[in-house]
């Protein structure tokens, strides 16, 4: 019911009444999986990528007919999958804009920003995965980089200038405990 009442209320519209038709014709443990895996890839969403180009048109819905609401100019920043519909990926930034992007814009490249809800101050880039180990880099807010690895508590951290490790929880772009190869 909570699901049917989202859709009424969804710009997703068909698509969501689909869904609704769908889930109501499988088990709950079937159901649970099919949410969290894309419906044209197979792969878990949500997940993190990062735009290919430095243009990128994000759209209220999943076609070139609607409306552009945003141009992403940055290429290599991180976005959060959160749907797939066809050729679409529904995607959300770092500041909670959300919307439709073709999916041969995005990378499977992991990058991240350095703690964008930060206003002031730095955050600390180790030479090390550990506190007490040498200071690499204090990173200012919203510095991009590209993630080499993680390991659930600390990211190998790299970008124009700097390289080291950096807390997972000071990044946009890795879940808490996510572990990167």
């Amino acid at each position: 019911m909570a699901l049917r009442n989202f859709c009424s209320r969804s710009l997703l519209g068909a698509f969501c009444g689909v869904l609704v038709a769908f889930l109501g014709t499988i088990d709950p443990v079937a159901a649970a999986d099919a949410i969290t895996k894309g419906s044209a890839t197979g792969l878990p969403v949500p997940r993190y990528v990062s735009l290919k180009s430095d243009r990128v048109n994000l759209r209220e819905g999943p076609s070139k007919d609607h409306r552009t609401t945003w141009v992403f100019q940055r290429a290599g920043l991180p976005v959060e999958i959160m749907a797939e519909f066809e050729t679409w990926r529904r995607i959300r930034d770092s500041e909670g804009a959300e919307g439709w992007v073709l999916h041969s814009l995005l990378s499977g490249r992991r990058t991240a920003l350095v703690s964008p809800w930060l206003k002031t101050g730095t955050v600390p880039l180790y030479a090390k995965p550990n506190a007490k180990s040498d200071l690499a880099a204090e990173l200012q807010p919203n510095v991009l980089g590209q993630l080499k690895n993680c390991d659930g508590q600390w990211c190998r951290f790299t970008g124009s200038g700097f390289d080291g490790y950096v807390q997972q929880n000071r990044l946009w772009g890795a879940y808490p405990n996510e572990k990167i190869d």
